[in-house]
């Protein structure tokens, strides 16, 4: 593994980058603040900026770390934050090394592609930079938008593990999708 952090890339439309504390403001407004956006997350919509900030640090304290990948999206002709994606659990195993990916964006900005086009740059990173051999991705099996974002970035379903995990709605099914380095990349 060549661990290097949370390193800026760049796609057609984004900035990938890190947080800093002057995106609290547009993180709540764009995303956090939002019920319709963490419906299905497993963290509750923010109540104001100020667990935002502090969320924010907390992010921002961890950037030292080289196993530590959280960026922020970065819509290109807006200037600022429009969503966050984030490496949520790492685990390395001799030989095998898995990254799970998790993501959300702001309601204007669904339906544009831009996720799938994040989340492409995140895995190529991942694979290609860092070294993991496998990356995965899951979500609410009732958020079937979120399913298609990981199929549009290439990746394959793998299955469904029942009552799983717990988001915004309880426990429920989990869908799971991976993909392996030598996938075929959209």
């Amino acid at each position: 593994m060549n661990h290097l952090g949370t390193l800026s890339l760049e796609t057609d439309r984004l900035i990938l980058r890190r947080f800093t504390p002057e995106d609290a403001p547009a993180m709540f407004r764009n995303w956090a603040g939002d019920p319709a956006v963490t419906e299905y997350l497993t963290w509750p919509t923010h109540p104001d900026e100020h667990v935002t900030a502090f969320v924010i640090g907390n992010w921002v304290s961890r950037y030292d770390d080289p196993t530590c990948y959280q960026w922020a999206l970065e819509l290109k002709s807006l200037g600022e934050p429009i969503g966050s994606i984030a490496v949520v659990r790492a685990q390395e195993n001799g030989p095998v090394s898995t990254a799970e990916i998790g993501y959300c964006m702001g309601r204007p900005w669904w339906g544009q592609g831009l996720m799938p086009e994040a989340l492409r740059a995140v895995i190529a990173f991942l694979f290609d930079r860092v070294g993991y051999t496998r990356i995965e991705a899951r979500h609410a099996a009732d958020n079937s938008k979120s399913g298609r974002v990981m199929q549009k970035a290439g990746m394959t379903r793998a299955g469904v593990f029942r009552r799983a995990d717990v988001c915004n709605h309880g426990v429920g099914d989990m869908v799971v999708y991976e993909m392996l380095p030598d996938d075929a990349r959209p």
